[in-house]
């Protein structure tokens, strides 16, 4: 261990900068955020510090530094110190001079002048994470940060207030120091957090005050309904991301990729319940059935669907019957494949040039039939966006012709888009047909129709097969 980790309570107390360039300036903004008293030594000030010493921020010396604001002044009394110049000589100077009196110094980049170094930090206040390279690497110290900032809700600050709020009264109703450790760890695994991740701060503080007056006991099951995007693990949220990690059985469709099944808790039960056309492994009312089993039965259930729940995933019809049945659930969007698969084949669903509307449509019904409004759907400046629409080219092509479109109205293909084996098929809606048996296309597929297509040569970025992309994938593959 190189540098012993600590945290400095400042509040109010002198801390001095000597530099006021834009370096100076981050170094200022941390300290102010810690609730200090910055005193910044520079001839010259950035515009940011220039501001911060306008309204007051700062106390600025507008000078050279000097030897005596280290040992003779009233700068001496600073808990700390801070040398952020491009003058070589002062940075060793301030250094020195600093570290004769006993005050922490750091200087800017220069690991071996310092006695602290500054972190990078995860601020969720109360809580902070603080993460250091010994200096070596600022830049990887970021990434790791960057990387725990998105497994950690900003809303964990308001957690630990919570739970700061109630520490008294836990610790009157349970003196045993293993029964509070056990209560504490059964609330914050369980529903509360949650409550507060969803804004809903009031119900939160009723379930925990609940909790205490009860003695705790085991909570009920719950369903997490989450859309897991169009393929491509990175388009997944934050939330979904973290709910996918504390469920105990997973019920998932055919159109959650490997690569995000493989985020899901490693212990929990995984449970397929796949659709294909004409070919349904549970029916819908056994999915629903399934969802109210399991949740009843005290399981955190994570019901994973392909794209969003709520457009073409029949989210709303398992809400409807959790409801019916008293289960708690919560639901959370995801890319829908129209998004992922368009943005990811070059092909922006509405352009000032282009396409002033976007319509989503499913290609088939729940009779099977294409029964649609065609005559809605044929308008020029429009895109439209099929769903499930693969077995149905030959009447999309029929129907929006007869209905006003033309034969040469460009039209693509995009089958499996954003995974590494996404494929994009350009052609008109006289052609589809033609290209589906000839490129053999397979679901998942999502059909767009509409003069948007003809900008997917010019825009086009991911291909899977560049040796670009290829590195780019196997890189993420490695990472967990």
């Amino acid at each position: 261990m190189d540098f012993f980790p600590i945290f400095m309570n400042i509040r109010n107390r002198q801390c001095v900068v000597i530099g006021g360039g834009k370096v100076a300036a981050r170094k200022i903004a941390l300290l102010l955020k810690a609730g200090a008293q910055v005193q910044v030594v520079a001839p010259e000030l950035c515009r940011e510090v220039s501001e911060m010493a306008k309204t007051g921020q700062i106390k600025h010396y507008a000078r050279a530094f000097d030897e005596k604001d280290i040992c003779d002044s009233s700068l001496c009394d600073s808990v700390l110190v801070i040398a952020a110049t491009n003058n070589q000589s002062v940075n060793e100077k301030v250094s020195e001079l600093a570290k004769a009196r006993s005050m922490p110094v750091n200087v800017v980049d220069q690991p071996h002048l310092c006695s602290f170094i500054m972190p990078s930090i995860v601020d969720r206040s109360p809580i902070q994470i603080a993460i250091s390279t010994g200096g070596s690497s600022p830049v990887l110290a970021r990434l790791l940060r960057t990387r725990l900032e998105s497994y950690i809700p900003a809303a964990y600050g308001k957690l630990a207030q919570l739970v700061d709020g109630f520490r008294s009264k836990v610790i009157e109703k349970f003196p045993n120091s293993e029964q509070r450790r056990y209560f504490w760890e059964n609330v914050l695994e369980g529903r509360i957090p949650e409550l507060l991740f969803q804004g809903n701060e009031h119900a939160a503080r009723h379930a925990l005050q609940k909790a205490i007056d009860e003695d705790f006991s085991e909570e009920s099951g719950e369903v997490y309904l989450v859309g897991a995007g169009p393929g491509d693990p990175d388009l997944l949220t934050f939330r979904a991301l973290r709910l996918m990690q504390r469920a105990d059985v997973v019920v998932y469709d055919r159109l959650v990729s490997q690569g995000i099944l493989d985020l899901v808790r490693r212990d929990a039960e995984l449970v397929y319940v796949g659709k294909e056309r004409n070919n349904h492994a549970v029916p819908q009312e056994g999915i629903n059935e399934c969802l109210v089993r399991y949740a009843k039965e005290g399981k955190r259930v994570l019901r994973l669907k392909g794209g969003d729940p709520f457009i073409f995933g029949r989210g709303g019809e398992e809400i409807e019957t959790l409801k019916e049945n008293n289960v708690i659930f919560q639901v959370v969007p995801g890319i829908t494949a129209a998004a992922g698969c368009a943005s990811y084949a070059g092909i922006p669903l509405t352009h000032r040039d282009y396409a002033q509307s976007c319509v989503f449509v499913t290609g088939h019904l729940k009779d099977g039939t294409v029964n649609l409004n065609w005559k809605a759907l044929a308008h020029p400046n429009q895109t439209i966006v099929f769903y499930m629409g693969l077995q149905a080219v030959n009447v999309i092509h029929k129907e929006l012709v007869a209905h006003g479109l033309k034969d040469e109205t460009p039209a693509a293909l995009v089958e499996q888009g954003t995974t590494e084996n996404q494929r994009v098929h350009v052609g008109t809606l006289a052609t589809l047909a033609d290209i589906v048996e000839r490129e053999k296309v397979k679901a998942p597929t999502l059909i767009i129709v509409g003069d948007v297509v003809t900008l997917h040569d010019k825009l086009k970025w991911f291909n899977p097969n560049s040796e670009r992309t290829s590195s780019f994938q196997s890189a993420r593959g490695r990472r967990d």
